[in-house]
């Protein structure tokens, strides 16, 4: 599926399933707590934190790419809402990176 494809799914969930968009600032809370639940996962998977009890390792990672999915879910409804063309967006982002860090990674001492 393209990011153009799935920007009118979720927009066709909202407004059959979901009935309504919840208002811009509701949503930009929801993404917040969304991205906290992947900073969870993340500090319990990779990190030095533990789960409260024992976690499948396959499960965890389930868990992860579900909150991934939660994460790109609010962030569509956003760009939905406001009239953000994701995939014009990214094109546009990965080409402003790809000129302006051309050499920036290569020569930086800290990744080498």
């Amino acid at each position: 599926m393209t990011i153009k494809e799935y920007q009118k799914k979720v927009d066709l969930w909202i407004n059959t399933i979901g009935v309504r968009y919840f208002n811009e600032l509701t949503n930009m809370a929801i993404l917040t707590e969304e991205v906290g639940e992947v900073a969870r996962l993340i500090s319990r998977i990779y990190g030095e934190q533990s789960f409260k009890s024992p976690v499948d390792a396959s499960v965890a990672k389930d868990r992860l790419a579900d909150e991934f999915a939660d994460v790109l879910f609010v962030l569509t409804c956003l760009a939905n809402q406001t009239g953000v063309d994701l995939n014009s967006a990214i094109t546009k982002n990965l080409e402003k990176k790809s000129g302006r860090d051309q050499q920036r990674h290569k020569t930086n001492k800290k990744l080498q």
